[in-house]
């Protein structure tokens, strides 16, 4: 079982963005919908740059992410571009699409805009350090090869770096086992085997969904019992796309004027200023859609009032126990009581989860009961001393979430102190778009922007454009490099957490909060005011460089 993205990586060719001694503008990691965007925008304006992509092909997330069911939780036009040429000849056959329909999306990209040829695959960034002297970053890829530019951006995303608890015995397991986010191109086949799955994040729950008709058997093991809510998938014809495109323009600015970058945002009520009766309704018309408007566009009051969100819970609670008829797994996959504030979890969108444990073949294991002790060659080991035997493991215990792409790419600052270290007690950036003693770097949907609070591309877009515009002024008012003080740093980690702790996200650990990793630090990792804020309070320091050293 792979673990580790250097594990993949390789030469392809010795010419062009695979030379060794590139010195290009523009170093840009990850080649999914942020790398793509600053690419095609940079050229645009005359710059040189190169993309190094760990993957095979465009895409980022939906390149690895091949395990079955994998599929975006946001719906379309939504999720794509805003670019014309992109969307004026793409059709989508559903308003959720899968891995294989979003890869066929980055395909049309590349098609019309022409991103390969500048793009170097298994390309694995492993060290990364700026010299103040020449005024240029020294970027090193695991198979060899170094390349320079003046300007260097992380678009890795948020699940670049995969996390495997360390199991006793994992390696002795016999049978076939993958990471959700390793899942072999060729799939496996698992008709009547007996198969487990590892964790009931969104991948958990997508695998079983597509597990629980076919597998022999099937037992989920969960620790936190995932709020999932229907997603309200259904086909789209051509000709309705079509037609709807005349809209687009308007749609697409509409989405970076919405909290969550979608095409809603929160009622302008609060909860309890309806009647029960009138709550009840409302609840039910935003399921009835389906998706994220019952979690990012219902009452405003939600995600910041315990009782508020109580109500939110039990309609939750309602409506999914109604799914689910043994008792037993039914207060463990939708308890009374909330294992948490609904919504300060990313929930999941599901299609048809809970029936899958009406199934006799389909049985939910709580870890909080009985832990995982150790693998054994045959299966798993419980706490209770029961050997589950297994033909198939899938592992979907997610990710070192949100900043584990950054630490663990070598990044060295200009003091020689590593990232990874300086962000072992606490994420620090200035704005959620660069850090303090790494000059003239650049990140987008990672640490301290709305990234896992927004719909994707939103969020591409908006920090996107304020790093091509940053760079544009640095150019425009002749300086070598800029780099955010500690002062401003500071300043902007306090928004980050006086924004979160006016909300319940700290009541919980959670990938808002760091994530689920031993010994990972507790604390808020997004930005949680809402894109059209944010793009405000970011735009707002270009003028002046406010909060920045700048060296002619």
């Amino acid at each position: 079982m792979k673990a580790e993205l250097r594990e993949f990586a390789r030469r392809n060719d010795t010419t062009g963005p695979y030379a060794d001694n590139l010195d290009v503008d523009v170093l840009i990691v990850g080649a999914g919908f942020g790398g793509v965007f600053l690419l095609y925008q940079l050229r645009k304006l005359g710059f040189k740059a190169v993309i190094y992509e760990a993957g095979t092909d465009l895409g980022g997330t939906w390149r690895w992410n091949c395990y079955p069911g994998a599929r975006v939780d946001s719906e379309v036009p939504e999720y794509e571009y805003s670019i014309p040429e992109v969307w004026k000849d793409w059709t989508w056959t559903t308003n959720y699409p899968n891995y294989e329909e979003l890869r066929a999306y980055f395909d049309h990209v590349d098609k019309v805009l022409d991103i390969k040829k500048d793009c170097a695959f298994d390309s694995v960034v492993v060290d990364a350090q700026f010299h103040e002297g020449e005024g240029k970053w020294h970027v090193k890829t695991a198979d060899g090869r170094t390349g320079k530019s003046k300007y260097f951006i992380v678009a890795a995303g948020f699940a670049a770096k995969r996390y495997i608890p360390d199991f006793k015995g994992l390696d002795s397991f016999k049978g076939v086992i993958h990471h959700s986010s390793f899942w072999p191109e060729e799939g496996v086949d698992v008709r009547g085997k007996r198969c487990a799955v590892i964790g009931t994040g969104a991948s958990g729950v997508q695998i079983a969904q597509e597990w629980g008709p076919i597998a022999g058997s099937l037992k989920v093991f969960q620790r936190t019992p995932n709020l999932a809510i229907p997603m309200g998938k259904k086909s789209l014809t051509h000709a309705e796309q079509q037609n709807a495109k005349v809209h687009y323009p308007k749609l697409f600015a509409l989405r970076e004027k919405c909290f969550g970058g979608f095409f809603y945002s929160f009622s302008e009520k609060n909860t309890f200023d309806d009647t029960p009766e009138e709550r009840e309704a409302f609840f039910q018309s935003l399921w009835d859609h389906g998706g994220f408007p019952y979690w990012l566009g219902t009452y405003k009051d939600m995600l910041f009032d315990a009782a508020a969100n109580r109500e939110a819970y039990n309609f939750w609670a309602k409506n999914i126990r109604n799914r689910i008829g043994d008792p037993k797994k039914r207060d463990l996959l939708a308890p009374l009581e909330p294992p948490h504030a609904f919504g300060v979890k990313r929930p999941c969108l599901e299609q048809n989860y809970y029936e899958q444990f009406n199934r006799p073949t389909v049985d939910v294991i709580c870890l909080k009961q009985t832990p995982i002790k150790e693998f054994k060659p045959t299966g798993i080991l419980t706490a209770d001393g029961t050997l589950h035997e297994f033909d198939v493991i899938a592992i979907a215990t997610g990710f070192d979430i949100t900043t584990g792409g950054m630490t663990n790419m070598g990044l060295r600052s200009i003091h020689n102190t590593s990232l990874n270290s300086e962000w072992k007690a606490a994420a620090n950036t200035y704005l959620g778009t660069t850090i303090s003693g790494y000059p003239n770097m650049f990140h987008l949907y990672g640490p301290h922007g709305p990234t896992l609070l927004s719909n994707g591309p939103s969020s591409v877009e908006v920090q996107g454009r304020w790093i091509v515009d940053a760079i544009k002024k640095i150019e425009r008012d002749g300086l070598k490099y800029v780099d955010p003080t500690p002062e401003a740093t500071k300043e902007w980690k306090k928004r980050i957490n006086e924004l979160s702790d006016a909300s319940l996200f700290p009541t919980t650990r959670s990938t808002y909060m760091g994530g689920s990793l031993p010994g990972k630090a507790f604390e808020q990792v997004n930005y949680a005011g809402g894109i059209p804020t944010y793009a405000v309070e970011i735009r707002e320091v270009l003028e002046g460089w406010k909060g920045f050293r700048t060296v002619k």
